[in-house]
């Protein structure tokens, strides 16, 4: 007869957890051997005659299903009353509780439905929910582990412990994890989408895609998924598959205001700005008070020079109270308190709290001090036109130079082979994480990490907070402070950052004497040699000309240049062709003024060298003057061709200023807004003036600090050279100038 015990007890355990259909079997199965027994007959009875139980248990069921949390508790609690020992009462009831936050009642009926049937997946994996939520992540994940040593095959368990092991930092295990769910459940969408999540945070991008595109697979209808995937994508630079993914996801979603930002970004990517606007001004529809959002749109406006909303920059939140990205500030508020405020902001949400581990590395065997430039613009780029002479003369007996690219591979690209051929080594870290190119910077030995791009278009700055040298500096890219303590100095001078500069930066100022920008003294210029005419230019009137990207231009210098072009008879205004809506707004801005159109002519984009031949068909360069021309006034001065500012008060209103001290020409920057006018007008009507002026540019050109590479290279290098020694002397960064 122990056939016949061994089937009650079956039964009775089975009719214990509340599974009567497994228990009925098992008594069938065994009247059919021992047809007359009585035992089995009354337990078959004392079975059927729970049939009440049996419904209201399946009600309780069937309400969990419908999402009615409070009523399952209500009819666990009376059910539990009679059948205090079924094991699918209270692991039902924790389910709801956990679902109405009763995290108290969730864990003292899973705790119990454990005690009823000890080792229970599905409760011990609910328990270990609950223990998460309360805050004892070690007793949870210790349950999850005991799942998965009993239930290898429990995906949900793996599941979990892989997301619990993210968010405490554990990121390998948890990619470990992720894998080895996936590994029994390929199907696992919710698996491959976090970690696709995961990877892509380690800018593992390629992998993360791959994960993004099976989640897709196999749940089409998630929004979040194609939106993330479009981001990798719009990383990778295939923005018009961005743009798809993107595209997918508004189907689903209409209101997801995530998508609908990066699918403003991407058509930003795409040059359709009028659409980018539309993007982003359809957030704000849903969320009013996105400032963020509200500078994407008013930014995208000012590069076409649509200036009918400017006025609205007025009502974005203050600079510490809004996420806004910094570089788009720049051209509505000339405020070098607020820029200080705004990139605080932006890099506390951006940025990594600071690694507290400091490498300290070793020197080098052969004596040089070892710099890494990290950059996405060694290719033909503003930045290398600035950065080529300096790379070259690098002194390399005493400094090794190091390159890190994570923009484009462009093997064809010229200044790209110039870095190559001027650096110890160039490294591509564009597939890396950022704990890779730690890795790598470390087992480089760097001493000094130099950021070309701050909050500049594709930037990865935030990987200095893992700190990639003992000394980090933030130079070139950035008109301004990271308010990160990441970062230690910024390279600057006594023109852009005056006295009492020192407040505006959370780095140390490190003042060169002249210019802290660099320039190339052998960039070549194509002479052009088919005249005015060529450009659409008249063959004798004036041509004031502002090379400057169309965000740059306000209606404050605007209304200064209508002016001008109504005094001076004949002149002309020559600006760089930047999209078809800028052109057509400035034409009406021109028209409202009382200017024809005509007078505005639109320079197409050249090669670099060439676009330097074409400056000698212009008289005067105008700067715009919240954020002045950088790197096209050292153009312009370079092809001889004065540049007129009037220095403002945050740095990059301040760069011209600079540049026109270090080539001799001060007096082109002048204080205000009216001495510029006035200035602008009398070199226009003063041809004996500005022939004065054209002279001592050529004469600054050949003998003043601001193209003498050789020279900027050996203050730069002073500079390391002082930041190297009071690290290793065990003293802080402090501010100091280089004479």
């Amino acid at each position: 007869m122990a056939g016949l015990e061994q089937s009650l007890i079956k039964a009775k355990g089975a009719a214990n957890r509340g599974d009567r259909e497994t228990a009925r079997a098992i008594y069938r199965a065994a009247l059919e051997r021992y047809p007359r027994n009585i035992r089995l007959k009354q337990a078959m009875a004392q079975l059927d005659s729970g049939t009440d139980a049996q419904i209201e248990l399946d009600a309780m069921v069937d309400a969990f299903h419908k999402g009615r949390a409070t009523e399952v508790v209500e009819r666990g609690q009376r059910l539990v009353q009679a059948f205090p020992k079924q094991h699918a009462i209270h692991n039902l009831v924790g389910a709801a509780s956990l679902q109405l936050g009763d995290l108290t009642a969730a864990r003292a009926a899973f705790e119990r439905a454990l005690e009823l049937a000890p080792g229970n997946p599905a409760s011990a994996n609910n328990l270990a929910i609950v223990l998460k939520r309360m805050g004892e992540l070690e007793a949870a994940e210790r349950t999850y582990r005991d799942v998965i040593a009993a239930s290898p095959g429990h995906k949900d368990a793996r599941y979990n412990l892989a997301n619990l092991l993210e968010e405490t930092g554990r990121i390998k295990e948890a990619e470990n994890a992720y894998l080895a769910c996936i590994e029994i459940a390929p199907d696992y969408a919710d698996a491959h989408y976090n970690l696709g999540n995961l990877l892509a945070k380690q800018q593992r991008r390629v992998a993360a895609l791959a994960h993004f595109e099976r989640a897709a697979s196999l749940r089409p209808d998630h929004a979040d998924t194609h939106n993330n995937m479009g981001a990798e994508l719009a990383a990778m630079g295939q923005t018009e598959k961005a743009l798809l993914a993107y595209d997918r996801a508004l189907a689903l979603e209409p209101a997801d205001t995530r998508a609908l930002a990066n699918r403003g970004k991407a058509l930003v990517m795409l040059n359709e700005l009028e659409a980018a606007v539309a993007s982003f001004r359809a957030i704000l529809a849903h969320e009013t008070a996105n400032s963020e959002v509200h500078l994407h749109a008013l930014f995208q406006e000012a590069h076409m020079c649509d200036w009918r909303r400017r006025d609205e920059f007025l009502r974005l939140a203050p600079a510490g109270l809004a996420a806004i990205a910094p570089f788009a500030d720049f051209p509505f508020c000339d405020d070098a308190a607020r820029q200080l405020i705004r990139s605080r902001t932006h890099a506390a949400r951006t940025f990594p709290a600071v690694s507290p581990d400091m490498p300290i590395p070793l020197p080098a065997s052969d004596g040089r001090i070892r710099i890494g430039y990290f950059s996405a613009d060694f290719h033909n780029h503003a930045t290398m036109y600035l950065l080529a002479g300096l790379l070259r003369e690098h002194d390399r007996s005493r400094f090794a130079i190091h390159a890190y690219s994570y923009g484009p591979v462009r093997e064809d690209d010229a200044m790209r082979h110039h870095v190559r051929a001027h650096t110890d080594s160039f490294t591509e870290i564009g597939g890396l994480s950022d704990e890779e190119v730690v890795a790598q910077a470390r087992a480089d030995g760097l001493d000094i990490a130099v950021d070309l791009k701050g909050f500049t278009l594709g930037t990865r700055s935030s990987m200095f907070a893992h700190r990639l040298a003992p000394v980090q500096v933030n130079y070139l890219g950035f008109p301004g402070s990271l308010g990160h303590p990441a970062f230690d100095y910024f390279i600057a001078d006594a023109i852009s950052a005056p006295p009492g500069y020192e407040v505006h930066f959370d780095e140390k100022l490190v003042r060169l004497a002249d210019c802290y920008q660099p320039n190339d003294d052998q960039r070549i210029i194509v002479a052009d040699t088919g005249g005015r005419a060529a450009h659409g230019l008249p063959e004798n009137g004036f041509v004031f000309a502002s090379f400057n990207h169309a965000y740059k231009i306000s209606p404050r210098e605007f209304d200064i240049w209508m002016r001008l072009l109504t005094k001076v008879e004949g002149s002309v205004l020559w600006l760089l062709r930047s999209n078809r809506w800028a052109e057509g707004n400035l034409a009406r801005e021109a028209l409202a003024r009382g200017v024809d159109p005509a007078r505005l002519v639109f320079a197409d984009p050249l090669e670099h060298s060439h676009h330097l031949g074409r400056l000698a068909h212009a008289d005067l360069f105008l700067d715009c003057l919240a954020v002045n021309a950088h790197t096209s006034a050292s153009d312009a001065l370079w092809a001889g061709l004065p540049v007129l500012t009037a220095a403002g008060r945050q740095f990059p209103a301040r760069v011209a200023a600079s540049l026109l001290h270090a080539i001799g020409l001060p007096d082109l920057a002048v204080k205000t807004e009216t001495e510029y006018e006035a200035k602008a007008l009398d070199l226009a009507t003063s041809p004996e003036r500005l022939d004065d002026v054209r002279r001592r540019l050529a004469d600054g050109r050949q003998n003043a600090p601001l193209f003498r590479s050789v020279d900027y290279a050996r203050k730069l290098e002073a500079a390391f050279a002082s930041m190297h020694e009071r690290r290793l002397d065990g003293r802080k960064p402090e501010h100091f100038s280089i004479g």
